[in-house]
């Protein structure tokens, strides 16, 4: 018998981590892995020397992948094999420019989608129609299976914040908390830990860099995992990471979030800052239990086991992949993609 082949499709540097808990369990199972890279927000040297990179979209069609994953939203619909969607983050209540949640959106794109916990298999599931022309397989999120890890963490000698910010202008509070900031981290009484989303612009990230010292640290890693692990709090806007970090059990303080709920402590001015973080370490109880249902809603999994339950999901669908329709065709939205590939083979 062959070897099953997977194909990993990425774009953006914060996938290798997402997808490399994956990549273990099929190589446990005695499957292939195969790395593409597209685009030029990567860096191909976080590449392992274990492991594979397909160079041009002609190794892609010569490898013959059993199934293609894919941590993003859009996914070209010419490669071989099914197209899995895993998913670059939870649902942060971004909306398009309709209004409309991004993050549940059928895009025509992929056979499976390995969704997360109980809310967004709902709502994939109540976006199928019949008969169905995808698959949809509550999984667990296997980013998170090292998040889940039992190797002890070190024990912070102070309170750690780690403070994280997505790159839309209009959502980050990035620039605005920069200087309260950094006079917070010049007393010492905190440890801070700060890493942003890769889309952050330079500048933002240098006027962290200047303000670096034996209290703060800039952070730039495709594994934020080891981070979460070791903060004590976050302070965030409106991000994706926060769902990942309250799993932990942990409070989130946000500035300004599109959709605050009783499991986050939301401020709007920065005057408030100090004292709502002083809070969150203390953990109050109303609010810990508002972290807990809402972790159970998201990713009610904590045994570091979704790779697998992923990779048995698509497994099975690309067994049964015959029992699906036929997708709805998206020419502009394909064509785009060729475009971006230059690939114009039939």
């Amino acid at each position: 018998m062959s070897r099953k082949r997977y194909l990993f499709y990425i774009s953006q540097n914060y996938s290798y981590g997402i997808l490399r808990p994956l990549q273990d369990a099929i190589w446990e199972r005695g499957g292939e892995v195969a790395w593409f890279l597209e685009g030029q927000q990567l860096c191909a040297e976080f590449l392992h020397n274990t492991e594979t990179r397909l160079t041009s979209l002609d190794d892609v069609f010569n490898y013959k992948a059993d199934a293609t994953i894919f941590p993003g939203n859009i996914a070209p619909t010419f490669l071989p094999g099914i197209n899995v969607a895993v998913f670059h983050g939870f649902d942060a209540g971004k909306l398009d420019k309709k209004g409309r949640n991004d993050h549940y959106k059928i895009r025509n794109c992929f056979d499976l989608y390995c969704t997360q916990g109980p809310e967004s298999t709902s709502a994939f599931e109540s976006l199928s129609s019949s008969p169905q022309s995808y698959f949809v397989k509550q999984t667990g999120w296997c980013a998170l299976d090292t998040l889940f890890s039992t190797t002890p963490t070190v024990q912070n000698s102070r309170p750690t914040v780690l403070f994280c910010s997505t790159f839309s202008k209009r959502l980050s509070c990035a620039d605005q908390l920069h200087n309260t900031i950094k006079q917070m981290s010049q007393t010492g009484k905190w440890r801070w830990i700060v890493q942003f989303h890769p889309k952050m612009s330079r500048q933002t990230i240098e006027q962290y860099k200047a303000i670096t010292s034996e209290h703060l640290t800039l952070v730039e890693t495709d594994d934020i995992n080891p981070l979460l692990r070791q903060a004590d709090v976050m302070l965030c806007d409106t991000s994706s990471v926060i769902s990942m970090f309250l799993l932990l059990n942990k409070p989130v303080v946000t500035f300004n979030n599109i959709s605050p709920g009783d499991h986050l402590l939301n401020i709007s001015n920065d005057t408030e800052l100090e004292a709502t973080l002083s809070n969150a370490f203390n953990k109050p109880d109303k609010l810990m239990a508002a972290i807990k249902t809402f972790g159970k809603a998201i990713h009610p999994y904590s045994d570091g086991l979704s790779s697998q339950r992923t990779l048995d999901a698509i497994d099975d669908a690309v067994l049964n992949q015959t029992k699906l329709r036929r997708k709805k065709r998206d020419i502009f939205r394909q064509f785009k993609m060729r475009k971006k590939l230059n690939y114009w083979r039939i």
